[in-house]
């Protein structure tokens, strides 16, 4: 089970929720998204927990919890949606 983790302090690192999730079980990947131009954290990250129990005990446990002085959104994600591509754009 994905799960989205959304308002993280830009100073969270992938092995912080590493070491936080696996407080509920076994993870299999840790996705922090950074901004390409300044290389920064975008504030949020994709969990992957292979047994869903587990996942959604982490969801329970962290959705509206204060985390670095951030209040953690967690949800199960969704799929990436296509974006229509810009019109008149070649790339």
């Amino acid at each position: 089970m994905k799960l989205y983790v959304g308002n993280l302090s830009f100073e969270t690192t992938e092995n912080d929720l590493q070491d936080m999730f696996e407080q509920h079980g076994k993870v299999s990947d840790v996705a922090l998204m950074m901004d390409r131009t300044t290389g920064r954290s975008r504030g949020f990250a994709f969990v992957t927990m292979n047994d869903s129990t587990e996942a959604n005990a982490a969801l329970t446990a962290f959705n509206g919890k204060e985390v670095q002085g951030r209040t953690l959104t967690v949800n199960e994600a969704r799929p990436r949606e296509e974006r229509p591509q810009a019109a008149g754009s070649r790339w």
